[in-house]
This record gives C-alpha cells, sequence and structure tokens, in this order.
C-alpha cells in the first residue's frame, strides 16, 4: 500500500527541521512541508481555502472559532509557538505611562485585537497587575504598513468593547510614535522603538520579569497550534497520532543538535549560557512540551482569558474537547 500525501504549511522553526528534511519521517505517510515566515498567512490560507491538510493555527482564534462551532479543523496537542509577551509592550513616555495601571483608560494599538499575543498581554496584565481596560478604546492597525481593517472575531453579544481601525494611510507605528496610542500590544517590534527615543517597554528589564512570571506561574504562553482537517482526520484518524509523533521526534532531534558542544548550531553568542537556563528553568530541559496534560495550565489560562475578554462564553470549555485525543506510550 503507498503512502498518504499530507501537507504540512508550519514556520521554519529548528523543532520542524528534521520533518522537514524528511529526517523524520511517519509511518505511512508523505510529508510536503511548506515553511512560511509570516504565520498570519498560513492561518488565512488555511481558513478561506482549506489550502493545506495540516497547518499552523493562532491559539486564539481556534479557539473562538471552535468553541462556535463552524471551524472545519481539528486540533493537534502540538504547540509550534511560545512566547513571553512582557517585552512586547510599548509605550510613548510623553503620554505619561509610568507603569502598567497607566494604561487604563488610554488608546492601545494593537495588530488585531484577536490575536493571541494580544490577548496574552491583556490577560497577564489585568491578572498580574490589575489593570482595567474597560475603557480603553482598541485601535486595529498594520504594525509597520498601513493596511485595510480585516473583520474581526466576533465578540459575544452585548460587548462593550470599544474597537476602531486605524484612520487610512497610517500604521500603529506612526500612532505610537505621535503619541496618538499610548502604547501598542503585539506580536512584532514597531521600527519607532530603535529610532525614537520617547518610546519605551512597559517592562524594560523583561527577561527578568518573564522569569519571574514563569516562576509564579508555570507558564510559558502558547501563541500556536497545529489544526488537520476535519474531513481528513474523519476519513483517516491514524494521521493525526502519527503525526503528533513524528513532530515529537523531529522536537527531539532539534533539541540533542542544540546541545551539541563542539561547535554552536544557532548565531546565539551564549547559546551554552541559554540552555544552561533552559535546563535551570524548564523540567527535562524541554521548553515545549506537547500534548494537553503537559500543557493543562496554559490551555485553560489562555482559555480564561477569551471568556475574560469577550470571546469566548462563560464558563470557560473544557480545553480536552479542543484537541484530538492522542494515546500515551512508552518509547
Amino acid at each position: 500500500m503507498s503512502n498518504v500525501s499530507v501537507t504540512v504549511a508550519c514556520g521554519p522553526y529548528d523543532h520542524m527541521e528534521a520533518l522537514s528534511r524528511g529526517l523524520v519521517k511517519p509511518v505511512g505517510i508523505d510529508v510536503t512541508y511548506l515553511g512560511f515566515q509570516s504565520p498570519p498567512e498560513i492561518f488565512a490560507r488555511m481558513i478561506k481555502t482549506n489550502a493545506f491538510d495540516i497547518s499552523e493555527m493562532s491559539l486564539s482564534s481556534y479557539f473562538n472559532l471552535r468553541s462556535k462551532g463552524d471551524f472545519p479543523f481539528l486540533a493537534l496537542p502540538i504547540f509550534p509557538c511560545r512566547v513571553f509577551r512582557h517585552a512586547y509592550i510599548f509605550v510613548n513616555r510623553d503620554v505619561g505611562i509610568a507603569g502598567p495601571k497607566d494604561l487604563e483608560g488610554k488608546k492601545i494599538g494593537v495588530q488585531q485585537y484577536r490575536q493571541t499575543a494580544a490577548t496574552w498581554i491583556r490577560g497577564i496584565l489585568t491578572a498580574e497587575y490589575g489593570v482595567d481596560f474597560s475603557g480603553v478604546t482598541w485601535v486595529e492597525g498594520g504594525v509597520n504598513t498601513s493596511r485595510s481593517p480585516d473583520a474581526d472575531m466576533d465578540l459575544m453579544p452585548g460587548s462593550k468593547i470599544d474597537l476602531i481601525s486605524a484612520p487610512a494611510g497610517t500604521s500603529i507605528n506612526d500612532l505610537l510614535k505621535s503619541g496618538e496610542v499610548a502604547a501598542y500590544f503585539g506580536a512584532r517590534m514597531p521600527n519607532c522603538y530603535q529610532t525614537s527615543q520617547n518610546i519605551n517597554r512597559l517592562f524594560p528589564d523583561y527577561r527578568r520579569v518573564e522569569r519571574e512570571y514563569f516562576n509564579k506561574t508555570g507558564i510559558f504562553p502558547i501563541m500556536h497550534t497545529l489544526v488537520i482537517r476535519e474531513d481528513l482526520h474523519r476519513q483517516k484518524p491514524w494521521i493525526a497520532e502519527n503525526m503528533y509523533k513524528a513532530f515529537e521526534a523531529s522536537k527531539r532531534w532539534a533539541l540533542k543538535h542544540m546541545r551539541f558542544t563542539g561547535t554552536m548550531r544557532y548565531m546565539v553568542p551564549w547559546l551554552n549560557h541559554e540552555l544552561e537556563e533552559i535546563d535551570d528553568m524548564f523540567k527535562g530541559g524541554d521548553p515545549y512540551p506537547n500534548g494537553v496534560n503537559a500543557n493543562r495550565e496554559v490551555l485553560e489560562t489562555l482559555m480564561q482569558f477569551l471568556v475574560d475578554q469577550e470571546f469566548v462564553n462563560a464558563p470557560a470549555p473544557a480545553v480536552d474537547d479542543f484537541f484530538i485525543p492522542m494515546v500515551e506510550w512508552a518509547e
């Protein structure tokens, strides 16, 4: 019997290298790996045209849209992108923001209100610093280039979120630099941070703050998951489990090669120091564990943030219902 051909669209991550190069081969499957630098392109093509068999997907979009019942994809408990987010809060110091509570009642720029990065930032600032965003006006737009507004995910009926689009021809970067927005939350650095002295991070010592957050909560925020077309999963449910094993094997390959000390695999001058910090912070030296149980606190926290931010109905749904169950096995 010939193998099944499966397309996988995902970022060019180190933990996907062995799979993309064919060094790891899932049983019964021929993988065509399509590496894209821009995750939003992958999300849009999958949602709008079912362009791939398996693709990277915004976790907040997946939770939101799947909870509403009309989203023809199912998630594997694989999490290709995680990012601590305290470093991605930029403020215009001329507006007078000295601490998190000063954000209340201001205009704040976001690439998209629904973006997972922005969802995590709002949730963390509320949970850890008591920030009340009820009086904030959210301004959506391109970060460093202007763009036409997209239709955002439906907020819950009766939502009082004040959401507007950046003026035509302007970017969030422009608005932050001029002070028309007091802050920007997101996944990309605004150009003005490197060119304008009036733009600061809210947490200049963000690495210390992020580590303290992890030590307190155990949360390394998940940004993306992987989804498979639901019709394909119904036809061939074995694909998901075999691909899960292949993604895990590819990650183990990356972790092993990253730790070779004869040379440094990545252009990180203090890579060995970074590895020591990983070993100190993360159980088993693996900062990217997969599976629902290993990530339950992270997943449930994001789901609750989506409820609190008026995307998903309360009470928060059970996160297990959003992922294809995987059988635990001994290697």
